[in-house]
């Protein structure tokens, strides 16, 4: 009996460990999908760098006593899988929410960000953002906006300088 108690806490350390280390923490609710669509849910997620796990509710309620995020327990009925991102905090989002817009039998619950509870809607906001690598070269884009113009506007100077010395010769 004591090994079976022993095996719940360690299991509840791990849920701990990895609600505390991860960046983003995605709630679901996959009932209805079958092998082939859980499959390819977990193998999508995986790509994304994405640990997805189906937990016991009440395994997930003592954990998230331990971490201080009892506002998730709400959220902890009927049968509930998880996507943990300690990496990227958009990818859990995005691969989830596009994976229910095409499978309407998976639902997202609800979730944590960076230490914060979040709703389903700042989820689907957090979907619909660019990859860090768009982010990035929007953000280079805009900051090369003014080198651009400059050089732009130094060389209209130039051909206008120059078209007025052909003139005039």
């Amino acid at each position: 009996m004591s090994t079976a108690i022993e095996k719940k806490k360690q299991i509840v350390a791990e849920i701990v460990e990895k609600l505390s280390n991860s960046k983003a923490t995605i709630l679901t609710d996959y009932r209805g999908l079958n092998v082939a669509q859980m499959t390819e849910l977990r193998k999508q997620l995986r790509e994304a760098g994405v640990d997805f796990q189906v937990l016991k509710n009440t395994m997930i309620r003592r954990a998230t006593a331990e971490t201080n995020l009892s506002e998730l327990d709400e959220h902890l009925v009927g049968p509930t899988a998880v996507a943990f991102s300690e990496e990227d905090v958009v990818a859990p989002a995005k691969v989830l929410n596009q994976f229910a817009k095409e499978n309407q039998d998976l639902e997202i619950k609800g979730g944590v960000l960076e230490g914060r509870v979040i709703s389903i809607d700042e989820i689907k906001e957090l979907a619909n953002l660019p990859s860090y690598e768009g982010l990035v070269s929007m953000l280079l884009s805009v900051l090369q906006a003014p080198i651009r113009n400059f050089a732009l506007a130094v060389q209209a100077v130039a051909d206008k300088e120059g078209e007025g010395e052909g003139e005039g010769a």
